[in-house]
C-alpha cells in the first residue's frame, strides 16, 4: 500500500469548495474522471455508511473516519461492491480494508488549498493520478464561477 497526494490550488472559500466536492450533483462531474456516472450514497455520520459507486453497481462500501466540515472529511474503506453486492470479508478485501482517503482544504485570504491524500495499491497510481489530476480541474472550474 502506498500513500498518494495531490493538491490544487482554487480561488474560492473552502466551504464552496466543500459543497463542490459533497454535492450529489456536482460529486458526479468531479469523479466522472475515475468513472462515468460515478455516484455517492452516505448518511454523513462518523462511523456511518458510505457508499461510492461506478454507475454499474460496482465500487466500495467505507465508513466516515472523521469529519470536520468544511477543513476535513476522511472516509475508511471496509470493502468492495460488486453488482450491488458488498463484500468486507474476502481476502481479496482485506488486504486493503482499513485504507483511508482523506481530503483537507485550507483556505488563506480567500484562496482555498484542497488536498487529497490516498492510500492505495500502486497498480492503481496512474488511475488516481488522472482521476484526481482531471477531477481537482473540475472542482476548481466550478467553484471559480
Amino acid at each position: 500500500m502506498e500513500t498518494y497526494s495531490y493538491k490544487q490550488q482554487i480561488n474560492a472559500p473552502a466551504k464552496k469548495v466543500w459543497d463542490i466536492l459533497w454535492n450529489t450533483d456536482s460529486y458526479k462531474l468531479w469523479t466522472a474522471p475515475f468513472a462515468p456516472g460515478s455516484t455517492i450514497e452516505s448518511d454523513w455520520k462518523v462511523q456511518g455508511r458510505t457508499r461510492f459507486l461506478d454507475g454499474k453497481g460496482n465500487g466500495m462500501v467505507s465508513t466516515i473516519h472523521s469529519m470536520n466540515e468544511p477543513s476535513e472529511l476522511i472516509f475508511e474503506h471496509l470493502g468492495s461492491i460488486q453488482n450491488g453486492v458488498e463484500d468486507t470479508t474476502s481476502d481479496a478485501v482485506k488486504q486493503w480494508a482499513g485504507s483511508l482517503e482523506r481530503y483537507y482544504l485550507r483556505e488563506e485570504g480567500g484562496v482555498t488549498t484542497l488536498e487529497a491524500r490516498v492510500d492505495t495499491d500502486p497498480q492503481f497510481k496512474e488511475m488516481m493520478d488522472n482521476g484526481f489530476t482531471r477531477g481537482f480541474e473540475i472542482v476548481k472550474e466550478l467553484a471559480e464561477k
